[in-house]
C-alpha cells in the first residue's frame, strides 16, 4: 500500500492523532484526504477535504460512503475515553465507549469494505491502545472497549483478505494529545507526530501491528504471562 496518490479518509481530523494523520498524508503524497469530524466547522487543514461524521449514526456513516466512493485508504481513529469503571460507571456513558471504539469502526468498515474492494483492496488503519492488553480498575470501560477493538481488526483482517485489503493495527501509549491532558503520568508522552509517522511506515510496509512504542511492546508482550504477575492497581492507563 503506497500513500502516495492514494484517497484517505480519517475519522477524528479536527484534532490531535487525527490532525497529524492529515497532515503527514498530504506531505507523503496522497491525492486526497478526506479530513472528517462530527464538527467539521472545527476542522483546520488546508489542502483536505473536509467532511461531517459521527461515526456513532449509522446514517452518517452511509453518507459518508455516499460521498466518498473513491477512498483507498480508511484510517479509523475517532476516540473518546469517558474515564468510567465497568461496575459502579455511568451506564450510558460505557455504552458510549463501546459504540465509539467498537462499533463505530464496525460501521465505517462495513460501509467502505466494498468501495477498497472496488477499486482493487487498499486499505484500513485502526487506532488502538496498548490499552487493549492491560486493564485498569479506573478505566475500565475505555480497556474493554479498546480490547474489543483488537479482538475487531484481527478477525476484519482475515474477513478481508479475499479482497486484498490490508489491515494493520496501531498500537501506542500515552500520547501528548487532548486525551491525555490533565492526567499524570510517570514517563515522557509519545509524540504524536512520531506514532503518526511509524503508523504509516507500517502501512506501507504492509504490517498488520505497529506497537509505536516501547509500553505497547511490553503490554502485547506481557499476555503470555500469568495475569496475577501483571495486574496491580493503578492511577494512570494508556
Amino acid at each position: 500500500m503506497q500513500i502516495a496518490n492514494s484517497v484517505a479518509l480519517v475519522t477524528g481530523a479536527n484534532r490531535g492523532l487525527g490532525h497529524h494523520f492529515v497532515t503527514q498524508l498530504l506531505e507523503r503524497g496522497a491525492a486526497k484526504v478526506y479530513a472528517t469530524a462530527r464538527n467539521p466547522e472545527n476542522v483546520d487543514l488546508p489542502g483536505a477535504e473536509v467532511l461531517g461524521l459521527d461515526i456513532t449514526d449509522p446514517a452518517s456513516v452511509a453518507a459518508a460512503a455516499a460521498a466518498a466512493t473513491d477512498v483507498t485508504l480508511l484510517v479509523n481513529n475517532a476516540g473518546i475515553n469517558t474515564m468510567n469503571d465497568l461496575v459502579n460507571g455511568d451506564a450510558d456513558q460505557i455504552e458510549l465507549e463501546m459504540n465509539t471504539a467498537f462499533y463505530g469502526p464496525l460501521r465505517m468498515i462495513r460501509a467502505f469494505a466494498p468501495i477498497l474492494k472496488a477499486g482493487g483492496g487498499g486499505a484500513i488503519v485502526n487506532v488502538l491502545s496498548a490499552a487493549s492488553w492491560f486493564p485498569s480498575e479506573h478505566w475500565g470501560a475505555y480497556h474493554a472497549a479498546k480490547a474489543a477493538a483488537w479482538s475487531l481488526t484481527n478477525s476484519v483482517r482475515l474477513e478481508l483478505s479475499g479482497q486484498s485489503t490490508l489491515v494493520t493495527g496501531v498500537y501506542l501509549g500515552p500520547t501528548d494529545t487532548d486525551l491525555a491532558r490533565g492526567l499524570s503520568f510517570p514517563f515522557k508522552l509519545n509524540d504524536p507526530a512520531d506514532v503518526i509517522r511509524a503508523a504509516l511506515d507500517g502501512v506501507e510496509a504492509g504490517q498488520s501491528e505497529v506497537l509505536a512504542d516501547a509500553l505497547s511492546a511490553q503490554f502485547k508482550a506481557n499476555l503470555a504471562l500469568d495475569p496475577a504477575t501483571i495486574y496491580t492497581p493503578s492511577t494512570t492507563t494508556a
